[in-house]
């Protein structure tokens, strides 16, 4: 392996189930344009971005309370939730933060591109 290279990820890190579970529960609602970036590289405050979109405000809202529900489920609690029943929802959970928008809000605050040195992850 070169200096350039890095080595491959394990696929167990301790985020990989709750990341799963954020991705699953967002499905389950119908989210598009799912993505994870991870920015443990690039000196963030947390490791983790999940970004996805709902169609409405009343999509944004029931993704967010599918991912809400599956993160008690599994034992993690969100430390933060701002923007309930708005066009961006966002749940901090320190080592994770998910962001659920309406695609007007998403094009407006352009995550992907502020991050864009982070690593996508394929979901």
């Amino acid at each position: 392996m070169t200096d350039t290279q890095t080595a491959p990820r394990e696929p167990s890190t301790p985020l990989a189930e709750p990341i799963d579970q954020v991705v699953d529960a967002a499905r389950d609602k119908k989210a598009g344009n799912l993505l994870v970036l991870d920015l443990r590289r690039a000196n963030a405050f947390t490791d983790y971005f999940v970004i996805c979109s709902g169609r409405s405000t009343r999509q944004v809202q029931a993704i967010a309370e599918s991912i809400e529900a599956r993160l008690k489920k599994i034992g993690r609690r969100p430390a933060h939730i701002e923007g309930a029943g708005t066009d961006w929802v966002l749940i901090d959970c320190f080592d994770c933060i998910i962001h659920v928008f309406t695609p007007k809000a998403r094009d407006f605050y352009a995550l992907e591109r502020l991050w864009g040195n982070a690593e996508r992850v394929a979901v």
